[in-house]
């Protein structure tokens, strides 16, 4: 059954606010960072940014406990670093170095950590559903309280195994939250071009899959509606729907020239909508913090991406031995 959109802010302490905002900044940071490291040819392949969309993520995170598990697209860099993994491994598997997470063999979009119960980076377009789904109902099989978040974007919301899995996940009453990610562009096609139904998250109705939108540029109201999720899929009533509306400021990916929109319409979304921005504010206007708290706070922040780049260029490459490893899971 479908619920109304979420609008309802939380209650915050300082040190939760200060923590929103190091963690979005450090994911913006780091991407910018990863944008200079590709424009030097050090990354090859795809690059997908996740600069705008810092609040899905934290927010989410936020709203998650240990042993939760996430999957997601390859639009991934900003997930891997909210869950905790280290900017120094997600960097250096970024340049195909041996010290990445995958030891130079994945890249951005075949990158995991078992530690952190991240299950990738996905190329193929909404693979990732199914596969989510997969280890809810491990989950769901072993009889513990784990949430499996699932994301995926508003063009993938498109395609027929969502729906699939959307049935298989109700009937069997997994504890999976279903995140779409809309940033108003599938690749290069808008959602108002694409598709029909303006709500995405509605179509879990038909399914019975309760659900919401949430404003995905707002980190508490991403939390909030987190935990609700969480707290519903925790309560065995199975899956759950949040489609956050965030917006991407940079192209699809690092070849993409964005010339589907303007760049007053992106400007205008930095302008007035930035969550980052909107997080500073509120710790300036409630005097958690100072001017300078937060200039210390983004010297720390871009001293540890410096050190992530720099072992990103030092980590060797990985040896030819390497191609024959991690081939079968351990017995």
């Amino acid at each position: 059954m479908a619920v109304k959109k979420n609008t309802k802010k939380s209650n915050v302490s300082k040190e939760d606010l200060l923590s929103y905002y190091r963690d979005m900044l450090l994911i913006r940071r780091f991407e910018e960072k990863a944008g200079q490291l590709y424009g030097m040819g050090l990354i090859g392949g795809f690059c997908h940014l996740y600069i705008g969309q810092e609040a899905v993520v934290v927010g989410l995170e936020a709203a998650a406990s240990e042993g939760d598990k996430r999957i997601t697209s390859y639009r991934d860099h900003g997930h891997m670093l909210a869950c905790g993994m280290d900017p120094k491994g997600v960097m250096a598997e970024l340049t195909g170095r041996e010290g990445g997470y995958s030891k130079g063999k994945g890249g951005s979009m075949h990158m995991f950590s078992k530690e952190k119960h991240f299950y990738g980076g996905h190329g193929i377009v909404a693979a990732q559903v199914p596969l989510g789904a997969g280890l809810a109902f491990s989950d769901k099989y072993k009889g513990n309280d784990r949430v499996t978040f699932t994301y995926f974007g508003d063009g993938a919301a498109n395609q027929g195994q969502v729906y699939e899995t959307y049935n298989m996940a109700e009937l069997w009453d997994l504890p999976v939250v279903f995140v779409i990610e809309n940033n108003q562009y599938a690749m290069g096609t808008s959602v108002k071009r694409s598709t029909k139904s303006p709500s995405l998250w509605e179509r879990g109705a038909a399914y019975g899959i309760e659900g919401e939108e949430v404003d995905g540029m707002d980190v508490l109201a991403v939390k909030e509606a987190g935990e609700k999720a969480v707290a519903h899929c925790r309560a065995g009533k199975g899956p759950y729907i949040l489609e956050v509306k965030t917006y991407r400021y940079r192209g699809h990916s690092m070849s993409d020239p964005a010339k589907y929109r303007t760049r007053e319409e992106v400007q205008k979304m930095r302008d007035e909508r930035d969550a980052i921005e909107h997080v500073r504010d509120m710790l300036l206007t409630g005097k958690h913090a100072t001017e300078d708290d937060l200039k210390t706070i983004d010297k720390e922040i871009k001293g540890i991406v410096n050190e992530a780049a720099e072992f990103s260029k030092e980590s060797p490459e990985p040896s030819l031995d390497e191609l024959y490893t991690d081939i079968y899971a351990d017995a």
